[in-house]
């Protein structure tokens, strides 16, 4: 993939992979937003390169190299076996009398082979030694140790240029692979490191809908779950937040979220104002329907008229969800006793 750049400004950077574009004149095959993709690398080679981890990838690396000059002692046999053949043959060629020609032919082809064979190891053994892992001498094994202790330092110095950032991460890794088609709602990676080892990692994707959510099954059986708990959608989506659950677009859950996806899969608003599911208080201090009528004498009805009227000041989280009621002292007093002359003058005039 290649780094291209998007936004008002062109200063949003992206990875793409142009080969579809490029070969089929269609459209782009993959793009990946690139700074979820680079914080998650620097995060992986910064906790790799501590110190207790580069002496134990020293340590491997020089098993690797251990076995890297056993395989190049083989690979030294394979080849000077071959350029034996081939000089054993060129010395029969050259040993027949010119006027046998048939046997001539013969040894000539048979050289002609020889040699062939000995640039096919030879061609071989070069491609094996090009996919060979960096061999660490002493001076790089004394960088890395220096680098481990101070490398975070480093790293977020003010100094550090974005070059810097690069050559240290080039000093360490071969490659990196990005695929998001692999596994829905991720950025699937693969390190290559220049030790030859590998490692997978993800990446959760900012989706702009719920149909390539990473886990949108997951994510509704918790939904599910929390409604039966009788919890509001503010109070699910704080829930939802805390237990590392993002929302399409990368953004935190909000109470609005939490009612576009009931709504979208049909799970029922909470029943409001039903006395054995809302608290008389919630736990802010604010009075429910129910509390607030006990507090003031009144039927749940009227003081949703009071509410309507305004002589009441309440709140819902989300349209449809309980109210919340704030009632001061004072208010309560004042309240209390306009429901008494209220009470009073309907008595006299009976």
């Amino acid at each position: 993939m290649s780094m291209r750049y998007t936004g008002l400004n062109a200063d949003y950077p992206v990875y793409c992979c142009r080969s579809d574009r490029d070969q089929e004149g269609s459209a782009l095959c993959q793009e990946v937003r690139a700074l979820a993709v680079d914080a998650l690398v620097q995060r992986v080679v910064l906790d790799a390169l501590v110190p207790d981890q580069i002496e134990i990838a020293l340590a491997a690396a020089s098993q690797l190299e251990q076995d890297s000059r056993q395989l190049e002692r083989q690979w030294a046999l394979r080849v000077e076996r071959a350029r034996y053949e081939a000089e054993r043959a060129r010395r029969q060629y050259d040993a027949v009398e010119p006027e046998n020609r048939l046997v001539a032919r013969s040894l000539e082809r048979a050289w002609e082979e020889k040699l062939r064979a000995v640039e096919a190891v030879e061609q071989e053994h070069a491609r094996w030694r090009g996919q060979e892992p960096l061999l660490i001498g002493p001076v790089e094994r004394a960088g890395l140790q220096a680098l481990g202790e101070n490398l975070p330092q480093i790293w977020n110095a003010a100094t550090t240029s974005a070059a810097d950032r690069k050559r240290i991460l080039r000093f360490v890794i071969r490659e990196v692979v990005l695929d998001q088609k692999r596994i829905r709602g991720q950025v699937w990676l693969k390190i290559v490191w220049q030790t030859g080892a590998t490692s997978e990692h993800h990446v959760q994707r900012r989706v702009h809908t719920y149909r390539n959510y990473i886990d949108i099954d997951g994510l509704r059986q918790r939904i599910v779950e929390l409604n039966a708990e009788h919890k509001m959608d503010a109070e699910i989506a704080i829930i939802l937040n805390q237990e590392g659950f993002v929302a399409a677009r990368g953004c935190a859950f909000k109470g609005d979220n939490v009612w576009l996806l009931r709504t979208r899969w049909g799970i029922p608003t909470v029943k409001i104002n039903c006395v054995d599911q809302n608290p008389m208080r919630w736990p802010d201090g604010s009075f429910s329907i129910q509390g607030a009528a006990a507090e003031l004498g009144l039927t749940p009805q009227t003081v949703f008229d009071y509410l309507a009227r305004g002589l009441l000041v309440g709140r819902q989280l989300v349209k449809g969800q309980p109210w919340q009621i704030e009632l001061s002292d004072e208010q309560i007093s004042q309240l209390r006793n306009r429901v008494r002359r209220t009470k009073h003058s309907k008595k006299e005039a009976s």
